[in-house]
């Protein structure tokens, strides 16, 4: 998921060197929204990953 956030992302750098706006923050906008859904998958991973390893040992 982190690896789409990163191609929007650079899709909407190159989109804004050559003056497309709107699909700029288009891609931007999406690469926001994916970055922020890796961050809370990847929180949620570690703080169960740590409760199922805290359980076991």
């Amino acid at each position: 998921m982190l690896r789409y956030a990163v191609i929007f992302f650079i899709i909407a750098v190159v989109a804004a060197i050559f003056g497309f706006g709107g699909i700029a923050a288009g891609a931007a906008s999406i690469a926001k929204i994916l970055f922020y859904i890796f961050v809370v998958l990847f929180l949620i991973t570690i703080l169960f990953g740590a409760s199922i390893f805290k359980n076991k040992g």
